[in-house]
């Protein structure tokens, strides 16, 4: 099972080895003075104090950050914080329900086998904080895309030409990304990019005591999971099409494993396999898992029979929660989970994800790298947006300053400082720096503009 419920990674669960030495992480927000913000209504008033982070960077405009990362979960946080040292403005959201929150400790990622996964990401908000992202403990609602808002009305203008039958990657031409992130109770965030990182849930099947021993001794993962239940006997309850594949594999860890089909009916070449294999099954309903003295003592089927097992694993029907991804018109697979290329990028431009909300398979430190590939390849995004408008500054011959600088954050023109100021005192439909192009304003009070490009 996973890392993150609202936010993040898979496969954490089961006990340390004996002998695991973790160090024991009790705030370290404190210690690091992480400049988190506790309520989304205090928002407003940690953005109204400075600090470092905010709109800073080669081509950060003041207001408006570069990422906005929805979900802290490994994915989340690695993004975050490969974005950061590339100096851009990050900002992190994140309801603060860890999909692994009855997992004592984590397994599987080097370095920090045995870790509890809270303290996992304990100590990635504090390495976040040297940096100065900032943190938002809270919900997303909604995304707004005006970028592609924009380029569909400036399409509109000219008889609807433009790039059509765009594919996972591609940003049309002409389009530049621009988001609105709506907070539950709280302000709005402005984005150029932004990264969901939000993870799935597990649908659990109906058992009494399921839910209950869930990450505890009723398990999903023999790679997370396995070591810590070698040699004891092991049960797999018949909830899912996996479950045969899935005992068999367990096999690897225990040679007393037993498949319990409940409503599953395996084929003929599936019990010879599991016979083969000297994997046993127990015919019937499973009733329910009987624990004592809080552990689990077995399963009890119909009949009333208990098959004493010290631990049992179940296939959970995994659940992407994209729905973001979702209202932002993402394209996907026959699977049903939202397309992204190598590095996360969705059909929606501007728009990546990363961690279990993208691949139900990817463990902790998978989803660390997804979170890092994603972030680069923002980055450099970010950096041909920005080398597009010095060019077209620089044909023009309108602005003098260094490329680094020409740039505005979701619009169509490469100025910043007193041309934007007075771009923006213009009013929602002007244009600067690149003679072409039509604007609208990107949000209430943007101060910046936004449009089609040059």
């Amino acid at each position: 099972m996973g890392d993150r419920d609202a936010t993040g990674e898979v496969n954490t669960m089961g006990e340390a080895r004996g002998g695991t030495d973790v160090p024991e992480v009790k705030d370290v927000r404190d210690a690091m003075n992480v400049r988190e913000v506790k309520d989304v209504r205090d928002v407003k008033a940690v953005r109204g104090a400075g600090g470092a982070g905010w709109g800073r960077g080669m081509g950060g405009v003041h207001g408006v950050t570069d990422v906005v990362v929805v979900g802290a979960g490994a994915a989340g946080l690695n993004a975050a914080l490969v974005l950061a040292r590339a100096r851009r403005s990050v900002t992190v959201v994140d309801d603060g329900a860890p999909r692994n929150a009855p997992a004592a400790h984590m397994h599987g990622y080097l370095s920090r086998d045995g870790m509890p996964p809270a303290a996992l990401l304990e100590v990635g908000r504090a390495e976040l904080a040297r940096y100065g992202v900032e943190l938002i403990n809270g919900q997303v609602d909604r995304i707004e895309d005006h970028g592609r808002a924009a380029h569909a009305e400036d399409r509109g203008r000219d008889g609807g030409r433009g790039a059509a039958g765009q594919a996972v990657g591609d940003r049309p031409a002409g389009l530049v990304p621009g988001f609105t992130v709506h907070l539950a109770g709280g302000p709005a965030l402005r984005a150029r990019r932004v990264l969901v990182a939000t993870g799935l849930r597990d649908e659990l099947p109906g058992i009494p005591g399921v839910r209950e021993r869930w990450g505890r001794d009723l398990l999903h993962c023999p790679y997370c999971h396995g070591y810590e239940v070698r040699d004891q006997p092991l049960g797999v309850l018949g909830t899912h099409p996996g479950a045969v594949a899935h005992a068999l594999l367990l096999r690897q860890w225990s040679d007393d494993v037993v498949l319990f089909p409940h409503t599953l009916e395996p084929t003929g070449a599936e019990r010879e396999r599991l016979a083969a294999r000297g994997v046993r099954i127990a015919e019937g309903a499973v009733k329910r898992l009987v624990v004592a003295d809080d552990r689990l003592r077995g399963v009890e089927l119909a009949e009333g029979q208990v098959v004493p097992r010290a631990a049992v694993f179940v296939f959970p029907r995994m659940v992407p929660r994209d729905a973001l991804l979702t209202e932002l018109g993402c394209e996907r697979d026959e699977g049903g989970w939202v397309m992204t290329d190598a590095s996360g990028r969705t059909s929606a431009p501007g728009v990546w994800a990363a961690g279990n909300v993208a691949d139900p398979r990817a463990q902790v430190v998978t989803a660390a790298g997804m979170g890092a590939a994603a972030a680069f390849a923002m980055n450099h995004d970010l950096v041909d947006e920005e080398i597009e408008r010095a060019v077209a500054a620089h044909r023009a011959g309108e602005l003098a300053h260094s490329p680094a600088d020409a740039v505005v954050v979701g619009g169509a023109a490469g100025a910043t400082g007193e041309a934007q100021e007075a771009a923006a005192a213009a009013g929602p439909t002007a244009s600067v720096g690149t003679g072409t192009g039509t604007c609208t304003g990107f949000g209430a009070d943007s101060g910046v503009v936004h449009g089609s490009g040059a």
